[in-house]
């Protein structure tokens, strides 16, 4: 049954991540990867909520593994944003390269931080 929770977990989120890594860059004139960016922060603050709430008892650990492993597994991805770092910094657009780097990290750490804060305070 776990692992079926976490199959389809990673059902929606793989999509997910594509359709909105898709609909992200489409908007922007620019070679930084904000949908990339952008689907990593959406999961580190649904990871950071899923996390305050199961800390408050609030989430069981089938939604753990739906929405924690399988949904966020799926649609934040180091390696593409490992790879679009080192295709920004071989194209000589170091400096985005250092922006993502330093403004992914920051973003995804606040993002997991305010999600379990806010979950704590609501169900804490």
């Amino acid at each position: 049954m776990n692992w079926l929770l976490v199959v389809v977990g990673a059902m929606v989120g793989a999509p997910l991540r594509f359709l909105t890594d898709r609909a992200v860059q489409s908007r922007h004139d620019t070679v930084f990867p904000w949908g990339t960016f952008t689907v990593n922060v959406v999961g580190s603050l649904i990871l950071g909520v899923l996390t305050g709430a199961a800390a408050a008892g609030a989430a069981s650990s089938h939604l753990q593994l739906l929405l924690g492993t399988g949904l966020c597994g799926a649609l934040s991805t180091y390696s593409t944003f490992s790879y679009e770092t080192l295709r920004l910094a071989a194209d000589g657009a170091r400096g985005y390269a250092a922006a993502n780097v330093v403004a992914s990290v920051l973003a995804g750490l606040a993002a997991a931080f305010a999600g379990a804060a806010g979950a704590q305070a609501l169900w804490g």
